[in-house]
């Protein structure tokens, strides 16, 4: 990623005063000529930039030598952001942690750097650090539990509950860790059982496991690294599954005295923790064989758009996700090829949203204001094989790939190469029909 991306939009420079109608006197002349020779913040930072080049090492000092200068600088989050991204690739996580700890005094419902904030805390093993870790792990179990109600339509009411308890199974868990290190084994083994309770997890388990260890409770101790062991997560790394084992034996055959009995327990619990196979999902056109056998949604209101009464247009279809930068960058430059195409009825310019949630995506298209329509991809995108952002297609009246580009680089490129390739569709689509 380029740092200097997550840090400004282009620099704002000085514009040339105005010439006055009668010549200014010499002194008067230095004096503006001084002025304009005197960097802006904004160059500076430009310049502390350019200066470091691809060195990580040389960016940090620089950033920090600006934010010295100018400590309350308007830009100081991206700033911070891309100090936390340079000292990570530098592994030097103390000094990622406090820029990090920044962002979040800064942006307090910042949910993903406040966890990325407890995780570098928590690596950093430091007391003091360890117990801001726990408060920021209680701000955002505060954050999920006062969380939007609004669920996104493209998922069940049991799938949304699932991923938000799933969300304070993964916090919950994380705060037992913070715990544990801090010798508090009470506060952990709470956090442990309620991080289980809400999504079983072969990690919370198997904490739970070494606690009941450590308080010589056997039989819990079993208990929870048969269901550490038995849990499907477990599987994911066989070091860690032996390592498990390993356990469970141990603490099996000292209430025991053998090994016997063991592997009947383990199959007793596999079934216990083990749920149903689950109803499956279909997904939204399933059916759907060509583009215009699809029906999408409208963003906001999620009204139906069938591609059937577009049937015998060129579609051009802008697929995009919120959390995709290039996708913004992209956005303005699909929106002025629209625009010189409005007066055509053959065509029409769809930007179709695939995030996954999509509780996301009317925030953003209100921020963004696209001017084609705004649609949910509802497995047009699956259709098209698109597995990267910006992807945009050209299908003609047939229903067929006329021209596909992914990714995006310089504007005027692309303007004038979409422009050119939505041209030949209109005149491949009108020849064909004479």
């Amino acid at each position: 990623m380029c740092v200097a991306a997550l840090l400004l939009a282009p620099a704002i420079h000085a514009s040339s005063p105005q010439s006055n109608a009668q010549s200014p006197a010499p002194k008067s002349a230095d004096k503006h000529s001084a002025q304009e020779k005197t960097p802006s913040p904004d160059d500076e930072l430009q310049q502390a930039i350019d200066n470091a080049g691809n060195d990580r090492a040389a960016l940090v000092r620089n950033l920090e030598a600006f934010l010295k200068k100018y400590p309350v600088a308007p830009q100081r989050v991206r700033i911070y952001r891309a100090l936390v991204e340079a000292t990570l690739q530098l592994r030097d996580n103390t000094r990622a942690a406090d820029y990090a700890e920044r962002i979040v005094a800064l942006t307090p419902d910042d949910m993903s750097m406040t966890v990325l904030a407890i995780q570098l805390l928590e690596r950093n093993a430091d007391e003091a650090g360890l117990r801001r870790a726990t408060s920021y792990s209680t701000r955002v179990l505060d954050y999920i539990d006062r969380g939007s109600d609004e669920k996104s339509p493209k998922i069940s009411q049991e799938e949304w509950v699932a991923s938000k308890n799933r969300d304070r199974m993964t916090v919950l868990a994380l705060r037992g860790r913070l715990f544990l290190k801090l010798h508090e084994t009470a506060k952990a083994q709470k956090d442990f059982e309620n991080s289980y309770a809400f999504d079983p997890s072969s990690g919370a388990a198997e904490k739970l496991g070494e606690i009941a260890e450590m308080n010589k409770d056997l039989p819990r101790a079993i208990q929870q690294y048969a269901r550490a062991f038995a849990l499907p997560e477990a599987s994911k790394n066989a070091a860690d599954r032996r390592e498990i084992r390993q356990k469970l034996g141990n603490v099996w055959r000292l209430a025991h005295g053998s090994d016997t009995g063991l592997g009947e327990y383990i199959l007793r619990t596999y079934d216990e923790v083990t749920p149903p196979p689950a109803k499956t999902t279909i997904s939204k056109n399933a059916n759907a064989k060509e583009p215009f056998d699809f029906t999408l949604r409208r963003i906001p209101d999620g009204s139906a758009f069938p591609l059937s009464i577009e049937k015998g247009k060129v579609l051009v279809v802008n697929f995009w996700a919120t959390w995709c930068g290039p996708c913004r960058a992209l956005e303005p430059a699909f929106d002025r090829v629209a625009i010189d195409f409005q007066q055509n009825h053959d065509v029409l310019f769809l930007a179709a949203d695939c995030d996954e949630d999509e509780t996301l995506v009317p925030p953003y298209v209100k921020d963004v204001k696209p001017q084609t329509t705004v649609v949910f991809a509802d497995g047009l995108d699956r259709l098209f094989a698109v597995n990267s952002f910006p992807t945009v297609v050209i299908i003609d009246r047939a229903g067929k790939i006329a021209y596909r580009t992914e990714g995006y680089g310089d504007e005027e490129p692309f303007q004038q190469s979409l422009t050119a390739a939505v041209r030949r569709a209109l005149a491949s689509s009108a020849a064909s029909l004479k």
